[in-house]
């Protein structure tokens, strides 16, 4: 608790220039998935790599394939002390739509003692209060209890493409007893609680064609298949009436869960939550299975987007030539992507409507990652949650994803 008393005061201390450099860090326009920013995202990495050596020590820019990643290592004094690595990322989503702001995305501005910017949560907000914990117990002569070692990464949000090829050069460096993801949300009370888990994800996108170009739907209507009706169709053929995945293959290694498995993770989303939150009165996934199985344990196929024809102003009497969609699969524990993909890709060419071609283009996957319960570190960071915010700390599971986590989960012993 004395440790806790001085880091409250170090902070009511120096929260201006904490503020100032957390504003200076959102206004990077850090989008790594559109090459248009990329002189953005590479400001951002050497401001990451300044900050973090901005009272001791020496972090690294360390050149990868696509964007740099910021390492930095602090030892402790204790003989035999474990090591933690802590993973984040400054990179960011894309801002659009644009005009659903109601500020500018790049300059943070505060509303209701709410801070507002594209990546104020995700992630430039978790890993700037690790950053800034360390140089307030820099500043304090605290000796950290475990040899810590930072790689915050540019590239979380495209894949983390970059990390991926680096990692056979980077496992010596990144060797650790533990692994801490500064990138997870909350309860929905807010109260603490330790991720021990995501889902892994995989995405691909499909295009049929049905006419060298478009054609008059009164003209070839009734004589030319549709190709966004042949779409529909094919997309709806991913599930059964259950909402269970139809793709033969697709549960391969699934484990289904135990009523006890499930009971360890704390869960409080309802339909009424869903509801009242986001507007949400039609619930998808498996018919029969809890809102907990459907979100945690259970893997699934989502439609991203689609197009196909005219969907501007008016009417514009088309049979588009193309129809496009995307779509993402989110993975439980032991489902290879590459698996995954190619019995998908299976199974929807053998369902296209004769005659039509179709293009099947599949992305980088990442794989589910599960830690066992009880690590030192999952003890560890809930006995800082609860002292810090006086509630019991849960453990909980993310239905999203970490690309590069279970990969760095080879170079550890624990994670959480």
């Amino acid at each position: 608790m004395d440790v806790l008393r001085e880091l409250n005061t170090w902070f009511l201390k120096h929260e201006a220039e904490a503020k100032n450099d957390y504003f200076a860090f959102l206004r990077f326009a850090s989008v790594s998935a559109d090459p248009a920013y990329a002189d953005d995202v590479r400001r951002c990495a050497s401001w990451v790599q300044h900050f973090l050596q901005k009272k001791q020590g020496k972090a690294e820019l360390i050149e990868t394939k696509g964007y740099p990643l910021v390492f930095m290592e602090t030892p402790t004094s204790k003989p035999n002390a474990k090591t933690v690595l802590i993973y984040g990322h400054y990179d960011v989503q894309p801002v659009d739509p644009i005009d659903l702001w109601t500020s500018p995305p790049f300059e943070p501005t505060e509303r209701a003692g709410k801070i507002f910017a594209r990546g104020a949560l995700d992630d430039k907000g978790q890993i700037f209060y690790a950053m800034l914990a360390l140089h307030a117990l820099q500043d304090l002569g605290r000796p950290l209890p475990v040899n810590l070692k930072f790689v915050i990464e540019g590239e979380e949000e495209s894949q983390s493409l970059g990390l991926v090829h680096a990692l056979p050069t980077l496992g010596k460096k990144l060797s650790a007893d533990g692994l801490m993801i500064v990138d997870f949300g909350a309860l929905p009370d807010r109260s603490p609680a330790v991720t021990l888990g995501a889902r892994g994800c995989v995405g691909f996108e499909i295009a049929l064609q049905g006419s060298k170009g478009d054609l008059h739907s009164g003209v070839q209507g009734g004589v030319a298949y549709n190709p966004n009706r042949a779409l529909a169709e094919l997309l709806a053929s991913l599930w059964d009436q259950n909402g269970h995945v139809a793709v033969p293959g697709f549960y391969d290694g699934v484990v289904r869960s135990t009523e006890a498995e499930r009971d360890h993770y704390t869960y409080l989303q309802t339909l009424d939550s869903l509801h009242k939150e986001h507007g949400i009165a039609a619930i998808g996934g498996e018919k029969g299975k809890s809102l907990k199985e459907n979100n945690w344990f259970l893997p699934t196929i989502e439609i991203n987007g689609i197009s196909g024809g005219y969907s501007g102003a008016g009417v514009k009497t088309v049979i588009p030539s193309i129809a496009r969609a995307k779509l993402t699969c989110r993975l439980v524990p032991n489902q290879d992507p590459t698996h995954v993909i190619a019995k998908i890709k299976a199974f929807l060419q053998e369902r296209v409507v004769q005659g039509m071609k179709l293009a099947f283009e599949e992305h980088q996957g990442s794989r589910a990652f599960r830690c066992p319960p009880g690590s030192f570190l999952e003890k560890a960071a809930a006995r800082a949650a609860s002292s810090a915010t006086g509630k019991t700390c849960s453990a909980i599971l993310a239905g999203g994803s970490i690309p590069i986590a279970a990969s760095l989960m080879d170079f550890t012993k624990g994670v959480a």
